[in-house]
């Protein structure tokens, strides 16, 4: 059930489903907590799984003016404190990936495993690294709704599409240049000085040989430098790997998580 939390200068729009150990999902710079309906399906019976908006995204209310990727990590700890968890296993995707790595740095004792998928380190500038598909996205958000099932074909896999047609409509709607997207797109570029090296928690990194947007080269060569860090290559699956392939995102979230537990956290 959809309920607002809120958080002094913002009311965050979230759903709590399911019961065990607490798994918080990020969605990425383009969507907001639906983009995880199937996902927190698969997963309820074994956590509690919290889904949210982040600031100038879906149902959260907060001022007009933009957010530091820190003041959104200090939201999402806000939220854990309103529900009453001390610490959560943490799944972030695209931009939510940088996203958990910023809480994962500035609230290390909350997050118990931290998975990171089909995103890059927070020093890294996507739009240096993989220019070629920055500025096409860039200018097809300029033509929307023209250009939506074109954008969509950067998300999603042509065979993903042609099966769930309804997907190629997601950017349909979109409002390219809003006050609210235009602050948006200022916490999506930052590039903090926080460094995969310095993560200590339990860390998969989750990545797709057919993500167009961030390359499974850049989300490895994170995992590279993360301690102990684990990782996953899927296969025949793109950048929306949450949406695309529910069911086995949520097998590997399940067995990293709770395997975890039983692991000593490394030093």
């Amino acid at each position: 059930m959809s309920r607002l939390v809120d958080l002094g200068d913002c009311r965050i729009a979230c759903t709590v489903s399911g019961s065990g150990p607490a798994l918080l999902l990020m969605h990425g710079a383009e969507g907001d907590h639906r983009m995880f309906d199937a996902l927190a399906s698969h997963l309820a019976t074994d956590f509690s799984v919290i889904a949210y908006d982040q600031r100038d995204c879906g149902g959260t209310k907060n001022p007009d003016r933009p957010s530091s990727l820190r003041e959104l990590a200090l939201d999402a700890v806000g939220l854990l404190d309103a529900l009453g968890q001390a610490r959560a296993h943490v799944y972030g995707s695209s931009f939510g990936g940088r996203l958990a790595q910023a809480l994962a740095h500035h609230a290390p004792q909350r997050v118990e495993t931290l998975v990171l998928g089909n995103t890059w380190a927070l020093p890294e500038s996507l739009a240096e690294r993989n220019a070629e598909a920055v500025s096409g996205i860039q200018r097809l958000r300029g033509q929307l709704p023209e250009s939506s099932e074109a954008l969509a074909e950067y998300m999603f896999t042509r065979e993903f599409l042609a099966a769930n047609p309804q997907w190629k409509l997601i950017f349909r709607d979109v409002q390219p240049q809003t006050e609210r997207t235009q602050r948006r797109q200022q916490a999506v570029g930052e590039c903090p000085a926080l460094f995969p090296a310095d993560l200590r928690m339990p860390v998969l990194v989750i990545t797709s040989d057919q993500d167009r947007v961030v390359p499974s080269a850049l989300s490895l060569e994170m995992a590279h430098d993360i301690p102990g860090a684990q990782s996953i290559v899927l296969t025949g699956i793109a950048h929306a790997s949450p949406i695309e392939a529910p069911a086995l995102i949520a097998r590997h979230l399940r067995d990293f998580c709770i395997l975890s537990n039983r692991r000593e956290v490394r030093p």
